[in-house]
């Protein structure tokens, strides 16, 4: 058997919602995306205040909150090590430097205990990444934040939806921002969502988004709309389409019942794996609920034969498919070098990178393929146990 680490859930609702959009005429940002826009807020929101504003990928939201948050040249920006490289490289797009924190053990989230000591009178802002989809610690984040001055814009990739402590991710920092690429628990091939309760950012992304164009710039091209419109700022190219947007509306439809699926899938390899002496489970703090964008196992090399290299290879070898959530920022040549910093400054990234295997989870993977996905894993733990 081979089992994928990733397959989209997409049926025939999303196929017929884009040949829709498509046959709409509306093959650039038009009157899906607002649709979305709105609704999302909605879903976010719980129907009451807050904003949503729809862009072309995950970068480009964090890009633009930094934007509206202010951020420029000479500025620091707190970060963990143990992410994807969208999230330190939008800040070296201010001539920002991103200052790399280590994190937990258990939960690869920021370990707040570390970041005071990071801040300095150059600080303005810190970025948490909800890891897998667990919520990191929010409320220490937001009280350190208000402390210093500082905002906080939350890296949300991994985590819709989410709640932390009651709260539905995507309400708590100044500004969230999520990833729609084709492997998030919603997607839509590309694309990405900022939502804040700030009107002023919302406006601010708005225009940024679409060439710094007055807002609303896509309505000129319908009846009611006019020829004239004013650049009122040095803005991107950041804009989601409503092919896109119309993948979006149906996704957001079934998304907690993706989410539902996921978090079964989770608690079967937790169950399987629970007796097996090698493998270290994710661990989900009590006050949070995950998204479960995945499922990132730890190996127990002091009891194995191989290491973790090795061990995702068996599992390549019987038809497993497997990745690696991350490979820490400090260990990438430009950060190393750019920043001055080495493996020996984030022990805890580093003991956490040389043991975790991240395996299939997905809506629409079949009971047979998670049973032979632990099947697999646990016969690769008995084959090379010391």
């Amino acid at each position: 058997m081979q089992v994928p680490f990733h397959k989209p859930y997409v049926t025939d609702d999303e196929i017929g919602a884009v040949v829709e959009a498509i046959r709409s005429g509306w093959l650039t940002m038009g009157p899906r995306t607002v649709e979305f826009e709105k609704r999302f807020r909605g879903y976010i929101f719980d129907g009451s205040g807050g904003f949503a504003v729809a862009v072309a990928s995950g970068t480009a939201a964090l890009h633009l909150a930094l934007r509206a948050a202010g951020i420029k040249a000479g500025d620091e920006v707190i970060i963990p090590t143990n992410t994807f490289t969208a999230t330190g490289e939008v800040v070296t797009y201010f001539g920002a430097k991103p200052v790399l924190c280590d994190v937990e053990r258990d939960t690869h989230n920021i370990d707040v205990s570390k970041v005071e000591s990071l801040i300095t009178e150059k600080t303005r802002a810190i970025v948490p990444v909800h890891f897998a989809g667990q919520p990191c610690d929010m409320d220490e984040i937001t009280q350190l934040a208000g402390k210093y001055g500082l905002v906080v814009v939350e890296d949300a990739a991994h985590a819709l939806p989410a709640w932390y402590r009651g709260e539905k991710i995507g309400t708590i920092g100044d500004a969230t921002c999520f990833s729609f690429y084709a492997t998030k628990t919603l997607c839509t091939g590309e694309g990405g969502m900022v939502t804040t309760k700030n009107d002023n950012w919302a406006r601010k992304i708005k225009v940024l988004r679409l060439h710094g164009i007055s807002r609303d710039a896509w309505d000129r091209y319908t009846l009611r709309g006019s020829w004239y419109y004013e650049v009122v700022e040095s803005g991107y190219k950041y804009n989601m389409t409503d092919i896109q947007a119309a993948m979006g509306l149906v996704q957001l439809g079934k998304l907690e019942w993706m989410w539902e699926r996921r978090r079964s899938i989770a608690q079967r390899y937790t169950q399987a794996f629970e007796a097996e002496e090698a493998i270290i489970s994710p661990v989900v703090r009590p006050d949070r609920e995950s998204a479960w964008h995945l499922y990132v196992i730890k190996l127990r090399l002091e009891v194995l034969r191989i290491n973790r290299e090795g061990f995702i290879e068996e599992l390549k070898k019987r038809g497993v498919g497997t990745s690696v959530h991350f490979i820490p920022l400090h260990r990438h040549p430009y950060y190393r070098d750019t920043l001055g910093c080495s493996s020996s400054d984030f022990p805890e990234a580093e003991w956490v990178y040389e043991r975790c295997v991240s395996l299939p989870i997905y809506p629409g993977m079949k009971e047979e393929e998670l049973d032979y996905v632990i099947g697999v894993v646990l016969d690769v733990c008995k084959s090379y146990k010391r």
